[in-house]
């Protein structure tokens, strides 16, 4: 068990929190929710005391080990994968490091020799035996191979850096997890297998996410970060939507009724004061109008953007054909041969782990890259709006945000283009910052306000939630659902493709697979037929 205890944290004069009161138990998943710049992150770092507050403390109970997923992604690269999953139980560590350097000496002492016995003893209470088969386990299971795992970590990409560090925060099993965004650079498989090791974990476990099915998937709780204060909801993050938008319309019939009580109690007293006969009965509703409080009901911290696409042009049948498009880079074939057509209600999900491939062909369709083989053609009705994973060109230069963003709009009037600034939570001031300065979050914003007033009827979109926060992810899924042109996007959050999608194409090794189905639909399909190749395997052992 973990506890705030009247936790405050001030940067100047702007408070972060205020006498946050909390307790997590065991046996429950926290989904720690709020705006950007809340404090999420930063609550996750004052529990696991890398950060003091101003006020207030944090216990655990005695002996139980927390453990952090790590952020700072080259922080292992002189150790090896394996070593750098069981790192994790700092402890067993230490003992594995030291028996080998006892058992390595060439003058083995009998000081050595009850020294290495007491290291053993404890090293087999921490089940050290299978630590190193544990730790192969976690990184197969979110998709590290094996001949990766004596590698060193600095051999290892970016993606694949980020699960290693995941298996080491869940190594040993730990008292108390603290997740921050566990699913970003994950592919859907490995999140799946995450979600399900998250279900089966019965420690404490409070996690950081903007993948809202993740969240409804793994939650028992939700920890609602606003106001400067945490709430405790039992119940999955839909549960907590549905609880707190219940509660506000609650306090605003009651409002209601209250406003109403006193407009009739005003206009008796009003209507009755200089009356004799009325003057008691005026007097006793004064009492009664002073006790009549509303209740305060404060806007929330969170913002949700305005995203709304609306072409210029209806779009026609005909839309886009791809024949036969192959396309190598640096001698590995991303493309072989792929061929599809897009008709006119189309809302395209490309999925699976080859992310690469789905991004080389989005470049191809965008125009940015040639094939090495093979042809497209758009209708002459379609007007094409890019979303690139890698925006690095779109915002290395010198222009400030509202010049930035006139350029792709055929009216250049400052007012009409600061009105798409303004939807995207870009105040005044804001339109005067250079792009070049933008964090992450409000580079992917401004990309949506381009989309949005180029007019495109037909959108590829490669990532588009990456480094957007909830209710900007919210907005931009209600937006493509209601979206009349074509869609062909790829994304890691699994409720954004299940709402948005109607088609669903997986790039594999062996070719294209191409189904006109929901996503839910397909991963079912999907298990089916791996559990009917598991089964006719067996039977041709037989």
């Amino acid at each position: 068990m973990i506890s705030a205890n009247n936790i405050s944290l001030r940067f100047g004069k702007k408070a972060l929190f205020e006498d946050v009161n909390i307790t997590f138990t065991p046996g429950n998943c926290y989904g720690l929710i709020g705006a950007n710049g809340a404090g999420k992150s930063t609550f996750l770092k004052i529990l696991s005391g890398e950060l003091e507050p101003t006020g207030g403390d944090v216990t655990m109970d005695p002996g139980e080990r927390l453990s952090v997923l790590q952020q700072d992604h080259f922080k292992y690269d002189e150790f090896s994968v394996l070593d750098t999953v069981i790192m994790g139980n700092k402890r067993l560590y230490e003992i594995m490091k030291e028996k080998d350097e006892i058992y390595a000496k060439e003058d083995f002492t009998d000081e050595d020799g009850i020294r290495a016995s007491e290291l053993e003893g404890e090293f087999a209470s921490m089940d050290g035996w299978n630590a190193e088969s544990d730790a192969a386990t976690l990184l197969n299971g979110l998709g590290i191979e094996t001949e990766l795992h004596d590698k060193g970590m600095h051999e290892l990409d970016g993606n694949q850096k980020v699960k290693v560090l995941l298996a080491q925060a869940l190594f040993g099993n730990p008292d108390i997890l603290l997740l921050d965004e566990p699913t970003n650079h994950l592919d859907l498989d490995a999140i799946a297998w995450l979600e399900e090791f998250l279900i089966n974990f019965d420690n404490t476990v409070i996690v950081v996410s903007h993948d809202r099915y993740f969240l409804n998937k793994v939650c028992t709780h939700i920890a609602d970060l606003d106001y400067n204060k945490i709430q405790i909801y039992a119940g999955n993050y839909d549960f907590w939507y549905e609880s707190s938008q219940l509660m506000i319309r609650q306090m605003k019939e009651a409002n209601k009724k209250k406003e109403e009580k006193i407009k009739e109690l005003k206009e008796f007293i009003q209507r009755f004061s200089a009356n004799a006969s009325k003057s008691k009965q005026a007097t006793s509703r004064k009492r009664a109008l002073e006790k009549i409080e509303l209740d305060e009901i404060r806007p929330s911290s969170r913002k949700y953007p305005y995203i709304d696409f609306r072409p210029k042009r209806e779009i026609g049948n005909e839309v886009l054909t791809v024949s036969g498009i192959s396309k190598t880079v640096d001698g590995v074939k991303l493309l072989d041969n792929i061929s599809f057509t897009v008709n006119h209600d189309d809302k395209i999900a490309f999925v699976g782990p080859n992310t690469l491939a789905t991004t080389m062909l989005f470049k191809i369709l965008a125009g940015e890259e040639e094939p090495d083989e093979g042809t497209y053609k758009w209708g002459v009705t379609t007007s094409q709006g890019y979303f690139p994973k890698d925006n690095t060109k779109e915002f290395d230069n010198d222009n400030i945000i509202v010049d930035w963003l006139t350029q792709y709009s055929d009216e250049k009037d400052a007012t009409y283009v600061r009105g798409f600034l303004g939807r995207m939570l870009f105040s005044g001031e804001d339109g005067v910052k250079k792009v070049k300065v933008l964090s992450g979050g409000e580079k992917v914003r401004c990309l949506l306000s381009k989309l949005m007033i180029m007019g495109s009827n037909v959108l590829i979109l490669d990532e588009p939630t990456n480094h957007l926060d909830m209710e900007s992810i919210t907005s931009l899924n209600n937006a493509l659902i209601k979206f009349p042109g074509v869609v062909l996007f790829a994304c890691q959050d699994h409720q954004f493709l299940q709402t948005t999608a109607n088609r669903i194409m997986e790039l594999t090794n062996t070719g294209l697979i191409d189904k006109q189905t929901t996503y839910d639909e397909y991963l079912a399909n999907d298990e089916l037929a791996r559990k009917r190749q598991i089964m006719n395997m067996d039977l041709s052992e037989e």
